[in-house]
């Protein structure tokens, strides 16, 4: 990472700390940067100010702005007269002063329509609107205003003072004007946050009641939090109760997609294919090499960065040994030949929208006969998930008839210790000790979508038309584990697939991947032959 002058350029008497950049900087990021020395004379502020030319800037409107109203609108019947608050949240720190790369909070996404990086430290506010003006008459609650940064261009000395949004650092960035143009939505200065949104509070009757999501950006919830104690607002219990249930509605709100978002499900779907090609592509020269699980892990990344703006979730590379453990990331093992390896992986598309996708290969190409017979058993349970989720059913739907297949399994192995019917008993669940996780979750903007609704509303609630999730069953035996054969320790498989729910039924989105047997054999000696024209 390059310093703002470089050491050649240093020279005693031009060069100082700009203690003025720097506290601001300090009170952006809470911590301090003390390694850069930066010149402050007014000829060079002149000098960096002069000389540049129009710097393209051009925008468009999202193709989600078309969606936005209607999120906006079914948000806003929901809290009548609040003023609600939905932050973009701020860079995370990686390391010192080295930032992870800027992703904002699905809720804001949701509502804004914003993927990608933008835009670090916004803010969308929904105001109330008065119940005697014409946007009630014509069924509106609430007006939205974007609060962000204007831009920071070579007109103003942030241009080259701000790391965080100084467009000589950070490249040019879309402004007031521009995010105006791409959300649709009315734009406003950060600066101008606090008395907005303090206008009018107080608990009195016509008054206006605040709701922040407040785990996003705790400088904007300490804002919100001490406006409603100025003007008010005493019982932090009942205010934070008030800010989860705001949440909470926003994140039951995303459990059903509108059409747009099943395009982008589609479109990541799709880049997750191309990064499992490349990774089946390099398997054959990644054999027995140290860490093969991250030169695979690696071909996916670097896919899911060229079609996408990242991975969803970080890669799960498991072979042999490694497959039984859940959420296995390190990745470092050597994939053997003859092992299972099982990929978990799902590229997250620009407009944050991400697949999640499971399949388990062998690594020489071609199952055992004992792999195969397993490998199967774990597809028919998701088979059978997948004829249970009906529309009107439920999640425990398709969890029973996942577990029914599994459970049969492994009685018929000898594996399992008491009947079938015993071990899915609520009593029982013996089965579970080799599926200890869930089979299914919603899937969108996070790879587990909605995860703030209550039970009711997400575990037993209906399936609707809209829905769009997973179906993940799986058998993991560790490789310690001695109730189990040795030929079956140290297996693990999992095989998951994204479903929309539809009017007819489910339907899955990710069939083009392919998962029966003869099929991942075939696909992967096609890959191999791919490898093989390309040496």
């Amino acid at each position: 990472m390059e310093e703002s002058m470089t050491d050649n350029q240093k020279s005693e008497g031009q060069l100082h700390p700009d203690e003025t950049t720097l506290a601001a900087e300090s009170t952006q990021t809470q911590r301090s940067h003390n390694r850069t020395l930066r010149p402050t004379g007014s000829t060079f502020e002149r000098f960096m100010l002069s000389g540049w030319g129009e710097e393209d800037n051009e925008v468009e409107p999202l193709e989600s702005s078309r969606f936005v109203p209607d999120r906006l609108k079914a948000l806003g019947a929901k809290f009548p007269g609040q003023r609600l608050i939905i932050p973009a949240g701020q860079a995370k720190v990686r390391n010192d002063d080295c930032d992870y790369a800027f992703r904002p909070d699905s809720a804001f996404a949701y509502y804004t329509g914003l993927g990608q990086d933008y835009e670090a430290g916004a803010v969308l506010v929904l105001n109330p609107v008065d119940p005697d003006s014409p946007e009630a008459k014509e069924g509106q609650t609430h007006t939205a205003t974007l609060y962000t940064h204007p831009r920071s261009d070579q007109t103003t000395q942030e241009y080259y003072r701000s790391a965080s949004y100084g467009e000589y650092w950070v490249g040019a960035r879309p402004g007031l004007k521009g995010l105006a143009v791409m959300t649709g939505l009315h734009t406003a200065d950060i600066a101008d946050f606090d008395d907005a949104v303090a206008k009018n509070v107080g608990p009195e009757q016509g008054a206006v009641q605040l709701r922040v999501v407040r785990n996003v950006d705790p400088q904007i919830t300490e804002s919100v939090d001490l406006i409603r104690h100025d003007n008010g607002f005493s019982d932090d219990g009942k205010t934070q109760a008030d800010d989860d249930a705001f949440y909470q509605a926003t994140s039951v709100q995303r459990m059903l997609k509108d059409s747009y978002e099943v395009g982008e499900m589609r479109k990541a779907i799709a880049a997750t294919k191309d990064g499992f090609f490349r990774m089946l592509t390099a398997l054959p020269a990644a054999i027995g090499r140290p860490r093969s699980e991250r030169i695979l892990e690696g071909q996916f990344n670097a896919n899911a960065r060229e079609q996408g703006n990242n991975e969803g979730y970080d890669t799960i590379v498991a072979s042999g040994a490694h497959a039984p453990t859940l959420h296995w990331m390190r990745n470092t093992g050597t994939i053997e030949s003859g092992e299972l390896l099982l990929i978990d992986a799902g590229v997250e598309v620009d407009s944050l929208y991400t697949a999640d996708i499971t399949r388990t290969f062998p690594t020489n190409g071609h199952f055992s006969d004992l792999q195969r017979q397993m490998y199967q058993v774990v597809l028919d349970a998701q088979q059978a998930g997948f004829e249970a989720a009906k529309p009107g059913a439920t999640y425990s739907d398709i969890h029973k008839a996942c577990m029914r297949v599994l459970a049969e399994a492994l009685y018929q192995w000898g594996i399992l210790p008491v009947s079938v019917e015993e071990s899915l008993s609520p009593q029982g669940q013996q089965h579970r000790r080799w599926h200890a996780c869930g089979v299914a979750h919603h899937l969108g903007l996070d790879v587990h979508d909605c995860s703030q609704a209550r039970y009711e509303e997400y575990q037993g609630a209906a399936l609707t038309p809209g829905m769009i999730f997973t179906i993940e069953p799986g058998l993991y035996f560790k490789e310690n584990d001695m109730l189990v054969p040795p030929e079956f320790r140290g297996v693990g498989i999992r095989i998951e697939d994204d479903v929309l729910m539809t009017e007819k039924g489910p339907e899955w989105l990710s069939i083009g991947i392919p998962k029966q047997v003869d099929d991942v054999e075939k696909w992967m000696a096609d890959c191999a032959a791919q490898a093989n024209r390309a040496a």
